[in-house]
């Protein structure tokens, strides 16, 4: 082919996926505009997830009508005017493609007025072809309709991910722009259903006890730090509110919401050694510095930044966040008296915990050193571990069959694990993983026999979500009734659990429910094809015993009785081992009575 110049409208349609990859980006676009208007009062109402309609009206200063046409062509701004105001740029938007790239896959209507404007003015854009400037009645600010967005792209419309999805896109946006911009009232609905709304009264703590209920925002610690040219505000949570991803951190340089991979580690080292090994904090922190000392234009939807002292970021955010836990929540002192005059390795171990780290020391032998597990290459086929020194030696079992021989229980070990003897060596069980493993087939035997008894509540509970949260909770709703649980809505973003299923009766009924909308850490791989196990796997995950929960002989006893009566004992629903099992002969070596080592 010879070399050609592309056609404006094929051109616009390139830019705009850069800019536009869903009705997410759409809204974030034209809130961010509202914001650098300074709006007092933002509204966003969506149809059908934000496909067929987004309509954002804000009270900012609106468009004078001479400049509606030039506002929908590209590389047009009144933000900066020179390659110079690049870098130390202070307003959201500043290169002039939004609304241009918008307007070349939807169809586009802007409605504005000017404070000082008698009337206001409206432009239509219908894939890129700008329509003409009418006089119409309207309030101070200004109204942008996106309707159809991508009917003239159809493949970019194909690859739209589900209802659910995208609305849970808008919603977590919305949500930590209403906390960055605590003084601007914002609302988010569709239809006649409200997802979100705000005071604007400036406080934050309010806006986290609307979006993740009061208790959880009670318990959140505020973050206040200041040194030369970096300010840092927010809340973090303590080291006992945790989840099990990171999609709940959110950072804003300058009131831009960014993903910044090192920001997110430094917050994440100042909780070293304090939180469970995959386990996450909350946060949403709002870091203000020099705008010359930070790039924001590297990245095509303004999302990643680059700073020009990186280090020095890094170690204020780490130190700061490290100061406010500490303050609140100081760290435990490992009790040296008990620790019977353990080797150092086996006093490291301890103060690690047993799941500090990828390998597990369960011994020391002063010639060969730890004996360890490597819990980073746990098998998934009901095989046990593979059990190796410090050299070149190694011992690896011979597969055993998916059940397991009657066990002789010995007794709990670190509030986490079951000792017992069998027939062929010593089992450790992790009594929360087993614990998890029986609920899941006692729930799955009760859902193929079609009859999960129900237990009502004695008192109701109410449980409050974010609205990303509860758009997931309603789309699970039958599925949740179907397992025995009756949940109802109960107002904005909140549910009513009215009853358990009996086999949870005296749980948590608040857990089972969050327990849908977190993404685990273990892989779900084996129930992405089943929702109704996808659901029960996940609740008894939740419900479950958990590692530090000391428990009698006789529930001890119980458990081990009902883990040898499960189907597949040796894994959780997860696919993680519930045991480790060392064999007499392994232990005759590890004790020099029989073989050379």
């Amino acid at each position: 082919m010879t070399i050609h110049i592309l056609p404006p409208e094929v051109a616009s349609q390139i830019a705009a996926g850069e800019v536009v990859e869903r009705p997410a980006s759409v809204v974030k676009e034209l809130v961010e505009n509202a914001l650098d208007a300074g709006a007092k009062t933002i509204s966003v109402e969506i149809g059908g997830a934000g496909r067929t309609l987004i309509r954002v009206a804000d009270d900012g200063a609106g468009i004078p009508a001479d400049e509606l046409p030039l506002a929908v062509e590209r590389h047009a701004t009144s933000k900066l005017l020179s390659a110079d105001d690049l870098f130390r740029i202070a307003t959201l938007g500043f290169r002039g493609e939004a609304l241009a790239s918008i307007g070349s896959v939807s169809r586009l209507t802007i409605t504005s007025r000017p404070a000082d404007a008698p009337v206001g003015a409206r432009l239509r854009v219908e894939g890129g072809k700008i329509g003409r400037v009418e006089a119409v009645g309207a309030p101070v600010g200004t109204l942008v309709e996106v309707s159809d967005l991508f009917y003239n792209v159809p493949a970019r419309l194909k690859f739209l991910k589900q209802d659910v999805t995208e609305r849970r896109a808008i919603d977590a946006l919305l949500t930590r722009y209403a906390l960055a911009y605590p003084s601007v009232r914002f609302k988010l609905s569709e239809g006649s259903s409200l997802s979100l709304q705000t005071a604007g009264d400036g406080d934050r703590r309010a806006i986290l006890a609307a979006l993740y209920g009061v208790e959880t925002a009670r318990q959140m610690l505020e973050v206040t730090s200041e040194e030369e040219g970096l300010k840092l505000s927010g809340f973090i949570s303590p080291v006992a509110l945790t989840r099990s991803n990171r999609k709940e951190i959110t950072f804003f340089i300058n009131g831009r919401w960014v993903q910044d991979t090192p920001l997110t580690q430094a917050l994440l080292q100042a909780y070293h050694t304090l939180l469970m090994v995959g386990r996450y904090p909350l946060a949403a922190l709002f870091l203000e510095m020099p705008p010359e000392e930070v790039d924001v234009n590297v990245h095509p939807a303004k999302a990643e930044v680059r700073f020009r002292n990186p280090d020095r970021v890094f170690s204020f955010v780490q130190r700061s966040a490290r100061r406010t836990i500490l303050a609140f929540a100081p760290v435990p002192q490992v009790a040296t008296q008990a620790l019977w005059g353990r080797s150092d390795e086996g006093r490291q171990a301890v103060e690690r915990g047993p799941q500090g780290d990828a390998a597990w020391i369960l011994g020391h032998d002063a010639d060969r050193g730890p004996l360890t597990v490597d819990r980073t290459q746990m098998p998934e086929d009901g095989s046990p571990a593979t059990v190796s020194g410090p050299s070149s030696t190694v011992i690896t079992q011979q597969p055993m069959s998916s059940n397991i021989p009657l066990l002789r229980l010995i007794g709990q070990v670190g509030a986490a694990y079951l000792v017992a003897e069998g027939p062929d060596g010593l089992y450790l069980i992790d009594q929360h993983a087993a614990h998890e493993r029986v609920l899941f087939e006692k729930l799955m035997a009760q859902h193929d026999q079609k009859h999960i008894p129900s237990q009502a509540l004695l008192t109701p509970v109410v449980v409050e979500l974010s609205p990303a949260s509860a758009r997931l909770i309603e789309g699970q709703l039958a599925v949740l009734n179907h397992f025995g649980f009756e949940v109802e809505p109960f107002g904005q973003n909140a549910f009513q659990v009215r009853a358990v299923p009996a086999l949870f009766a005296g749980s948590d009924p608040a857990a089972a429910l969050r327990a849908l909308v977190e993404d685990f850490e273990e892989d779900e791989t084996p129930l992405q094809n089943e929702i109704e196990a996808k659901v029960a796997g996940r609740v008894c995950k939740r419900l479950a015993v958990k590692a530090g929960q000391v428990l009698s002989p006789e529930e001890q006893r119980a458990l081990l009785n009902e883990l040898e009566a499960c189907a597949s004992p040796r894994t959780c629903p997860h696919g993680r081992p519930t045991m480790i099992h060392l064999s007499v002969e392994l232990l005759e070596r590890q004790f020099g009575r029989k073989g050379a080592r």
